[in-house]
């Protein structure tokens, strides 16, 4: 894992602030060629691509049927049941207090404004099945979902794990299909004779999945566009196996996942490589993200460290809680030495879904409001409407627009 320091700082935090998530040609080609495959011919094409690189049987159904998921559930280790359980509880009281409230206020006299809260009718909930299986991404992805009320939700995921259908059986999802890649994305997003279009796609995936979902967003919505793993430390003092820990443990989702360590106090900087050093060592992937993807920035001041923290804007961040106040964007914030980062991908509450290459500066993590809609009303009363009806009618005349303004007067001539 390098060290910068100095004047080399700017240089290495621009790199990684002007990150973007790259498509590379033959991947969308090959990626729009599946789209445009499943679009045509339905579950024939569905099918071919699962049993290729899913594992489908020949006769096997792409429906998960409900006692099969049931069955998982009745299979799994007692302590995992209650760990799921536990995690589902948090995730499900945290998406509660996050939901929007509807409300009703009179912003002048005789004039009431407010907002309705309706659910999406439904949503494709990808759940990734490659190099982990991932119950915990599926209860992020559901159990929002279900709290913002959506109807119909939809689970796709290729070679599911038994521990997958669980958590799915758990929070009782009914409808589950052994699909994956940028397949089940066009399958959601246009339908098939199986699988019925939904209205959104959320959940993480690797390129082909991600590349699949910017390709058909004009045409269904999705969450967002989420790139290999990212997670930056600030720390001034404190264990250096804590922070060390808490890098590893990123890295070793991916090798392409971007980890760094930012402190102004160098010897904690080559104390938390040493340790980075000796906890990878028999975990190659992590290895692999560190030697490639890791930075330890030696910064000037307390003050700079965060200016490196908020250029890169990174899906994780650890740091203390004096520092809260000075950071702008993150997908999730870690408080001090004792919330590891781990335990927001699992059970703390707060989503795992989080925005990667630089969204944290625009939006944060999936959350409830991914799946609702939230509906302006207005109701005027006649008095009221005569008050602001000449404001309505000044700006509608000084755009050119003569029949907003006469929808106005009409009234007021009558009232």
């Amino acid at each position: 894992m390098r060290i910068v320091r100095g004047r080399s700082i700017a240089h290495e935090v621009a790199k990684l602030a002007n990150r973007r998530l790259l498509f590379s040609a033959d991947t969308e080609r090959a990626v729009a060629r599946i789209i445009n495959d499943v679009c045509k011919n339905g579950d024939t094409a569905l099918r071919r691509y699962a049993k290729k690189w899913d594992g489908l049987a020949p006769k096997q159904s792409l429906r998960v049927s409900e006692n099969e998921l049931k069955s998982a559930l009745a299979s799994i280790p007692s302590n995992l049941r209650h760990a799921l359980e536990t995690a589902a509880h948090n995730i499900r009281k945290f998406a509660e207090w996050q939901k929007p409230q509807e409300f009703t206020k009179e912003i002048q006299s005789g004039l009431c404004v407010g907002q309705i809260i309706r659910p999406i009718d439904s949503v494709g909930c990808y759940v990734p099945g490659g190099r982990y299986p991932l119950p915990s991404s599926l209860l992020m992805t559901v159990i929002p979902a279900q709290v913002a009320g959506v109807a119909r939700i939809v689970v796709c995921s290729p070679r599911p794990a038994q521990e997958t259908l669980a958590a799915a059986a758990l929070v009782g999802v009914t409808e589950f299909y052994r699909a994956g890649g940028a397949q089940a994305i066009a399958a959601l997003a246009y339908g098939t004779k199986s699988i019925t279009a939904v209205v959104k796609i959320v959940g993480p995936g690797n390129r082909f999945v991600t590349t699949a979902k910017k390709l058909v967003s004009f045409d269904c919505a999705i969450d967002m566009l989420a790139g290999p793993t990212e997670a930056i430390v600030i720390a001034e003092d404190g264990d250096p196996a804590f922070w060390a820990s808490d890098l590893i443990a990123q890295a070793e989702h991916d090798p392409d996942t971007s980890v760094v360590f930012v402190t102004s106090k160098a010897a904690l900087g080559q104390q938390v490589a040493a340790e980075l050093k000796v906890r990878s060592k028999t975990n190659a992937i992590a290895r692999e993200s560190l030697s490639h993807n890791g930075v330890i920035f030696v910064t000037n001041s307390r003050a700079e460290s965060i200016e490196v923290a908020n250029a890169i804007a990174s899906e994780h961040i650890t740091l203390s809680r004096d520092q809260l106040g000075s950071l702008l964007s993150a997908g999730s914030i870690f408080l001090g030495p004792y919330s590891p980062q781990s335990l927001g991908d699992y059970a703390a509450g707060p989503n795992h879904v989080l925005p990667t290459a630089g969204a944290a500066r625009y939006r944060g993590g999936l959350s409830v409001l991914d799946y609702v809609k939230i509906i302006t009303v207005q109701e005027v009363s006649r008095e009221a409407l005569v008050r602001i009806a000449p404001v309505v009618t000044t700006l509608a005349e000084a755009e050119g627009l003569q029949a907003h303004a006469e929808s106005v007067r009409v009234r007021c001539s009558r009232a």
